[in-house]
């Protein structure tokens, strides 16, 4: 669908934007073009569970974010240095996750227009130079998280070494092309199968590792100690930002597109209530996991005197011997591969959304992909040649701080446009809806400039 502005934006005059339905228009100016519309939907008086299944795939492309290599460090240190305390940042920023996703998807449905290309039609230039800079910084620092992921994981099965497996890692911009080209659906069930394992290995990890339940319940409690204990914090934010994917609100206002709804009002609003069950779905396996990882260290390592286990690589090599179950290392490592393996398609992804949302700039798939994965790859190389495998882990866990400090660059921008009835139209959030958003990105605001403070002072 192509939307006309009813007001145009010039990069002189900056004058605000408002849009409006008119014709659908299948082509140039629709988000990711090449698979706009591109998946059928079945007749209108079909069951409502295939009508559901139809939409289902964005949500878990989108949950991809929430259960990447980067929360695998976060999740680690903070279940092996303070227990099951953490559990309840997680329930938190997955209720966040799932609120802002479908967000995200009601921008997309509603207007037609990514996150992206809303920030370009409202604001003025300077300011979208800003924002692009920002996503771009964000999308880098994933990206960062799925090379290491992918190179410990590689070296924990094969015994590759870590540079290495950050130079293979750069081979995924084929994997991404061959699955686009096959279609859509081809790439949404890829990444469900890897979900699906990942999902299994960490099930089998956690009745291994038989956690007390009482111990669970409470640490899904929240705590005063989380803000009150700077080391708490500092991992409670990384948590929080390695959840809450920046990027990932543009991804997932741009691929919900990608199905044939009627671009009717009647459509779309299907089409919102579906993508929402989707991603909210997706986003409760997305919970599991987190929860899974936290579990099984503060299970494994926090309660039998491991509490300084902080890199993968310890956590690969202590399971088996404290769970008692041969496998659970190796079922580590699998699942490890598999987050690094898929997060690299949602990636790829956000990045041509960006650069084509923010600056109408089209280059081909794999030299974005290569571009994005080669100012991944050089971090790493440089930290692993001057501290050695010791340093990654700190660069891990780093890389999900800076995540966290451009949620509010793409979380802004989300709630103000979807609270916006000359922009939305009948799909505008209502007022209560509105008020939670905004707490939700104040809270944000606040948890990162905190941060920011504690890592100066």
């Amino acid at each position: 669908m192509s939307l006309d502005p009813r007001i145009s934006a010039s990069a002189s005059s900056c004058k605000r934007t408002v849009w409006r339905f008119t014709k659908p228009i299948e082509g140039e100016g629709n988000s990711l073009s090449e698979v706009f519309a591109s998946v059928r939907l079945p007749a209108a008086n079909a069951p409502w569970l295939q009508r559901f299944l139809a939409f289902v795939g964005p949500g878990y492309m989108v949950a991809v974010g929430y259960m990447d290599p980067g929360n695998w460090a976060t999740d680690l240190q903070g279940g092996a240095q303070f227990g099951y305390t953490l559990l309840s940042v997680i329930m938190l920023s997955n209720l966040m996750a799932i609120l802002l996703q479908a967000l995200s998807a009601r921008l997309g449905i509603a207007t037609g227009r990514d996150l992206a290309q809303a920030c370009r039609d409202h604001f003025p230039p300077i300011i979208n130079i800003m924002l692009w800079l920002a996503c771009e910084l964000a999308i880098i620092a994933c990206d960062l998280a799925e090379v290491i992921g992918t190179a410990v994981a590689l070296q924990l099965l094969f015994g590759i070494s870590i540079l290495v497996g950050a130079l293979i890692s750069v081979l995924d911009a084929f994997v991404v092309l061959f699955l686009m080209n096959r279609g859509f659906r081809y790439l949404e069930a890829f990444i469900i199968g890897l979900l699906s394992i990942i999902a299994l290995c960490f099930a089998v990890q956690v009745v291994a590792a038989a956690p007390p339940l009482t111990s669970i319940v409470t640490g899904f409690l929240p705590s005063t100690e989380i803000v009150t204990n700077n080391r708490m914090l500092y991992i409670a934010i990384g948590i929080i930002g390695a959840t809450v994917m920046p990027h990932n609100l543009y991804l997932h206002s741009s691929i919900v597109q990608t199905r044939a709804f009627e671009r009717t009002s009647a459509g779309r609003r299907e089409a919102i209530r579906w993508a929402t069950w989707d991603s909210t779905i997706a986003l409760m396996l997305a919970l599991f996991i987190n929860a899974a990882i936290l579990i099984v260290a503060a299970a494994a390592f926090h309660t039998t005197g491991h509490q300084d286990v902080a890199e993968i690589e310890d956590a690969y090599r202590l399971l088996s011997p404290i769970l008692g179950l041969g496998i659970a290392s190796t079922l580590f490592a699998v699942a490890l591969l598999a987050a690094g393996t898929n997060s690299t398609i949602t990636g790829t992804l956000a990045g041509q959304i960006i650069m084509e949302g923010f600056l109408r700039l089209r280059i081909p798939h794999w030299a974005r992909r290569l571009l994005t994965r080669g100012l991944a790859v050089f971090p790493v190389v440089i930290v692993t040649a001057i501290y050695g495998n010791s340093g990654v882990g700190q660069l891990l866990l780093f890389s999900q701080v800076i995540l966290s400090m451009q949620l509010p660059f793409a979380v802004i921008p989300l709630v103000l446009f979807v609270s916006d009835r000359n922009k939305m139209g009948e799909f505008v959030i209502s007022r209560k809806l509105t008020v939670i958003s905004w707490i939700v990105a104040i809270t944000i605001l606040v948890l990162n400039f905190k941060l920011l403070v504690n890592t100066i002072f």
